[in-house]
């Protein structure tokens, strides 16, 4: 487990950078709409040389002919049902609260491999619970300052985001022996659609990007779009037979809340956590922590033959074989 917790938690780092730079932009009045898709616009180039220069372009490419309306259906879902919902809550609410409340993804993820036929141990289900009231006493303070209707600003649309994301990454994990860095590819392209729909929108009603706005979602597309996802993508890939340890490398995300917190107070200058709200923040520290050492009820490390697959497999292709 060091090794796929510890690229989980250099994945946060990376991920912590979309929140901050997003509430940015937010602040100085850049649209949603494009800093949500010229993240993804933006990694196209960059994740097409990468995936190139490790040859890995051809299986990429045999695999989205094979299968384009699974890779069109689940990049959708785990990219773009991802990312713009989770865009849009950084108008409302500061990173840090964006960042806490998008720790339900370590739930959402649980519950999805549980629906796949995965059996999750309890003491799992106890440490993700146990995240969940470290979101909600980080939310306290939001509430107070703000009202009931921006607190649900925020979390309806991370609540969203929360599923999409575990779901989307799941259903495509390994098809068509693809590691981290193609899905990563893959994921973008089957995604194209919809980012090439918001921009239109966007460019339509909002007018063009400003300079700074094309700069920082560069930053966000290289930073958490191509290293952070890649690194968490071959994470998860390293686990992805094991449900137990499948949920505590997704837990690494809680590392995100502190990252973006210091992020946040060089770059924003938002105002500090309540004493709530840090211990909202040390409840889901806790909860990471708790993940990273976790064991399964026998006192052994989860092994591949007493767990169950995390996930349905994906949708079959007439007459191709799966792999």
């Amino acid at each position: 487990m060091a090794g796929p917790m510890a690229l989980g938690v250099v994945a946060a780092a990376c991920f912590a950078t979309t929140f901050v730079l997003n509430r940015w932009m937010s602040v100085a009045g850049g649209s949603w709409m494009w800093s949500a898709s010229l993240r993804y616009l933006f990694m196209v180039v960059p994740m097409v040389a990468l995936v190139a220069l490790r040859g890995g372009l051809p299986g990429v490419l045999r695999s989205l002919r094979a299968r384009p309306a699974v890779w069109l259906v689940w990049s959708t879902v785990g990219f773009g049902l991802f990312y713009a919902p989770l865009t849009w809550a950084g108008e409302a609410g500061a990173g840090w609260l964006v960042a806490s409340t998008w720790q339900l993804v370590i739930v959402a993820g649980i519950v999805i491999g549980a629906l796949g036929g995965g059996r999750i141990p309890p003491r799992t289900l106890g440490v993700s619970a146990l995240i969940v009231v470290g979101v909600a006493l980080a939310q306290l303070q939001h509430a107070r300052g703000t009202g009931l209707g921006t607190v649900l600003q925020v979390v309806l649309p991370v609540a969203v985001a929360a599923v999409a994301y575990p779901l989307g990454n799941r259903r495509l994990l390994g098809l068509d022996g693809l590691d981290g860095v193609q899905r990563t590819l893959a994921m973008t392209l089957g995604s194209l659609p919809l980012w090439l729909a918001l921009a239109g929108t966007a460019a339509v009603t909002q007018g063009p990007p400003t300079d700074g706005q094309l700069v920082q979602c560069l930053a966000v597309a290289l930073m958490s779009g191509v290293v952070a996802t890649t690194l968490f993508f071959r994470a998860t890939d390293r686990v992805r037979h094991h449900p137990a340890a499948l949920g505590a490398v997704e837990a690494t995300q809680a590392a995100e809340v502190p990252f973006t917190l210091l992020g946040e107070a060089l770059v924003v200058g938002v105002a500090a956590p309540t004493a709530a709200g840090w211990a909202g923040l040390a409840l889901i520290v806790l909860g990471l922590c708790a993940h990273a050492l976790g064991r399964t009820p026998g006192g052994t490390a989860a092994r591949r033959d007493d767990v169950a697959p995390a996930c349905a497999p994906a949708p079959e292709v007439s007459g191709r074989p799966r792999r």
